[in-house]
């Protein structure tokens, strides 16, 4: 559904930086499919009449490595085909090594002239295009390839000699143990070795498995060259100095502006440094989150240098979360921009517990009262050091699971020294225990973002309303105006689905929606940030295709944890306790009570 306020094309050239050149990405098909050309090659039987011509010539146990050797080509060639859709230069020149030798073997093997043919026009095409491919892959990438390249084939010889040895017995009388690792060495780059066995099963067997360990070291070699480019990720001491300038100057424009500060971040500045884009990069993905940060004046130059970042090297860009200006931005720079959701933003002066739509709120916080809570709301400056680290322990102990969430809406700590600003609002019961928390971060001189929520499982229902209602209670206080509170993804869809009218696309999308629900608590989260009555800020996806989605999506729930890669076997997970004043990370948690939703993505 097409976001009200931001048009699907804007007035003006549009900059199509971020989307690779045609031909760049017509030949990352076109070696895919001739890959798969290779693999159906090898696989069907050739005819007798070439395979007997070339069985004159070249010897049985060579045409069974042409043919493995040809798949295993095949293979590598469709592997090629994403990195040369990103304009890899790395995997423009393996691809035109491979290319060279598909047409070899395809003629070695039973004389495949199509098959060769097409490999040739295939070599002929990336020949042609080769000022295409810019994209560098990271440094490192080439000596880790180069090692793994090294040690697998190290190995792969060795293992070559030892199977040799073992059947020596096979062996024609006269000949040298030397020519067994000529043989080896000949064999892991697909050619027949001078020794002769006396069983043609045996001698099968050592060039199948020579030739599939060169074939492996090439692999995996090529899987490390290709990897997308990774920046170690994290704020230097100028970064964050110069971001806490800009978020001082021009924080009240966002209210995600605060989580760029976040340690698993990286920054890319204008040329000017009046504006600056806090980026991750998860497969491949250079995931920003909420608008650019600075002067919106110099937002289309930390752009600019942001996707010249990502063309460089091949990344795919995407923004998670940003506000209408931004988005208008990003689509002059010639990403796509869709709605992802909408921002709950309570404007203090106007909340207010009576009427009847406020009644579910306005009973949860008397419940929690007559039961004995206390609330204490106060900036982090001025709570002593000793009730800081008990919310530290609280937030630690109340989290749900091991597993740490939150990216885009999210600081992932409390308690540090350079938040200051940062509003805790700490609800102790009728015994004194800490049983829920939450964390603000500033939004400009006048604003509160929602940052963390944790409550005890056992503590009364309503505890987070408590929260909340406490917290806006004590905004005039604190200078505060307006407070946001949880992002709610796709919150038209729940919002419209059943009324009369609907579309029957956004009918049919709705069960679907309700069934995702059950995992991640979109509808839930929607209906549990409504009761407070809030506006709603829309916010937008920006991204360079529809064909990026699926990957922008996975990056996504990567970087928010909702997909986590597996773990090692027999791995724990370890809590470590934070010392009394110290940061400790922490995330947003979605809790199983809608009341609970956290602020993230969801937040």
């Amino acid at each position: 559904m097409q976001a009200a306020g931001v048009p699907r094309r804007t007035s003006g050239p549009c900059n199509t930086r971020v989307r690779p050149p045609v031909a760049v990405r017509t030949v990352g098909r076109l070696v895919a499919a001739t890959g798969a050309i290779n693999v159906v090659a090898a696989v069907v039987p050739p005819e007798r009449a070439r395979l007997r011509m070339v069985t004159e010539v070249v010897p049985a146990v060579g045409v069974q490595t042409a043919h493995a050797a040809t798949a295993a080509i095949g293979l590598l060639l469709i592997y090629l085909g994403l990195g040369l859709r990103r304009g890899n230069r790395e995997a423009w020149f393996v691809a035109v090594t491979l290319a060279a030798a598909s047409v070899l073997l395809n003629l070695v093997k039973s004389l495949d002239v199509d098959a060769a043919a097409i490999s040739a026009a295939l070599l002929a095409l990336l020949i042609g295009v080769r000022s295409q491919f810019r994209a560098a892959a990271e440094p490192a990438s080439r000596w880790r390839a180069l090692l793994a390249l090294l040690g697998f084939a190290s190995a792969g010889y060795l293992l070559g000699v030892a199977e040799i040895w073992l059947r020596s017995s096979r062996l024609a009388p006269g000949q040298s143990p030397r020519l067994w690792f000529v043989h080896v060495a000949y064999g892991m780059v697909g050619l027949t070795g001078p020794l002769r066995f006396t069983s043609p099963r045996v001698a099968g067997a050592v060039a199948i498995t020579t030739g599939a360990m060169g074939l492996l070291a090439v692999g995996v070699a090529l899987v490390i060259l290709l990897r997308p480019w990774v920046v170690r990720p994290g704020l230097s001491a100028d970064d964050d100095r110069r971001l806490r300038q800009l978020l001082h100057r021009y924080g009240q424009r966002d209210s995600l502006g605060y989580f760029a500060l976040r340690e698993d971040k990286s920054v890319i500045w204008s040329t000017s440094g009046k504006a600056a884009i806090a980026y991750r990069l998860v497969s491949g993905v250079s995931l920003a989150s909420g608008d650019p940060l600075g002067d919106p004046e110099a937002w289309p130059r930390a752009v600019t240098a942001w996707l010249d970042e990502c063309g460089r090297h091949g990344l795919t860009p995407a923004v998670l979360g940003c506000g209408e200006l931004a988005g208008r931005v990003y689509r002059r720079h010639g990403l796509d921009v869709i709605e992802l959701g909408d921002e709950a933003i309570v404007n203090v002066a106007d909340f207010t517990l009576d009427g009847r739509a406020m009644r579910g709120v306005r009973q949860a916080v008397a419940r929690v009262e007559r039961a004995g809570y206390r609330c204490h709301v106060a900036r982090q400056s001025d709570l002593a050091p000793e009730v800081i680290a008990e919310a530290v322990r609280a937030s630690e102990e109340l989290r749900e699971g091991d597993v740490e969430r939150g990216f885009s809406m999210a600081l992932s700590r409390i308690g540090d020294a350079a938040d200051p600003d940062c509003v805790l609002a700490l609800a102790w019961d009728a015994d004194g225990r800490l049983r829920g928390l939450l964390q603000f971060v500033p939004w400009g001189p006048d604003g509160l973002s929602l940052d963390l929520m944790r409550r005890d499982r056992t503590s009364d229902n309503g505890l987070i309303e408590f929260m909340v209602v406490a917290v806006v209670r004590a905004a005039p206080r604190l200078g505060v105006r307006r407070l946001s509170l949880n992002f709610a993804v796709l919150r038209w869809l729940f919002a419209r689905g059943d009324q009369l009218g609907t579309g029957p696309i956004l009918r049919a999308s709705r069960p679907a929606l309700v069934l995702a629900s059950r995992i991640w608590q979109l509808e839930s989260l929607y209906r549990a940030n409504a009761k407070y009555q809030p506006s709603w800020q829309p916010r937008y996806l920006c991204f360079p295709t529809m064909r990026d989605l699926p990957r922008i999506g996975v990056a996504a729930l990567r970087a928010e944890a909702f997909v986590m890669p597996p773990r090692p076997a027999g791995r724990a997970v370890r809590r470590r306790p934070a010392p009394p004043g110290s940061a400790k990370r922490t995330t947003n948690e979605r809790d199983a009570d809608p009341s609970v939703a956290a602020h993230g993505t969801p937040r």
